[in-house]
């Protein structure tokens, strides 16, 4: 496993500034999925910054709709994950986390719920995961990207520097999508979803999480079953692979390098 040394030094306008040796691109993608360890950089973020994740079941995991219960409105997904790291490790920030992840929700409903959900929630981190539920349920491709277009469009009208990250969709050949007809219908889709993920991520100079290229590199290095139950959703190691994935990109964004 890699050591990871780090420390928190208060910045002089009351941010934290984050200084930390080791975590390079190369790191993130020598080791694309994290399996048997991984190294990150902690994130520059402003002190009180308000990180929101939008997406459908995957982000959902029973988050608490009441957030004045603190055991559970955050969760069990890798939201919770992330928020538990960051706050273990760099507490001095006081960082804020959102959930609003919702099951079975497609890119067009988060579009529905854009304002509520996304806008007046004032975010100064915005990420989002979707898309496994257009791809069974979903329409076209030329209107699902029409959708995220304008529900990124309208974020960045509202703040023109919020910073994106942007999850690829992903399945892996395990339960009800090991039959091969199942598994090539549902892969070749999300593939092309993927496409226009990475895409979007350059047009909008956002965090692109290949989450898809993580699942794959380590159903090779396991099993796909040791991941995802049922296919679609991550068992919790596989939502401890997404956030280590999620922290890595994040962090090498946040300092200029990717």
């Amino acid at each position: 496993m890699l050591d990871r040394r780090t420390f928190i030094k208060a910045g002089a306008c009351g941010g934290a500034t984050v200084l930390a040796a080791s975590t390079s691109v190369n790191a993130v993608t020598t080791n694309p999925s994290g399996v048997g360890g991984y190294d990150y950089r902690l994130p520059k973020l402003t002190k009180g910054s308000r990180l929101l994740f939008l997406g459908d079941s995957i982000t959902d995991m029973k988050w608490g709709r009441n957030e004045r219960d603190r055991n559970h409105y955050l969760g069990h997904s890798y939201v919770y994950l992330i928020a538990s790291r960051l706050g273990v490790d760099m507490p001095e920030a006081q960082l804020e986390f959102f959930n609003r992840g919702i099951s079975g929700h497609k890119v067009s409903d988060l579009k529905a719920r854009w304002q509520k959900d996304a806008i007046d929630m004032k975010p100064d981190l915005l990420s989002i995961l979707i898309g496994v539920n257009d791809v069974s349920r979903g329409g076209t491709l030329e209107q699902w990207e029409a959708d995220y277009r304008f529900i990124l469009d309208a974020s960045r009208k509202d703040k023109a520097d919020l910073p994106l990250v942007l999850l690829d969709p992903f399945v892996l050949r395990s339960g009800r999508l090991k039959n091969e007809a199942a598994w090539g219908k549902w892969r070749g889709k999300v593939d092309k979803y993927g496409a226009i993920v990475a895409q979007l991520s350059k047009d909008y100079g956002a965090v692109h999480v290949k989450t898809q290229e993580v699942f794959d590199a380590a159903a090779k290095a396991v099993s796909p079953e040791h991941w995802i139950w049922d296919g679609v959703h991550p068992l919790p190691q596989g939502h401890e692979l997404i956030a280590r994935n999620w922290l890595r990109r994040v962090s090498v964004y946040l300092e200029g390098e990717i």
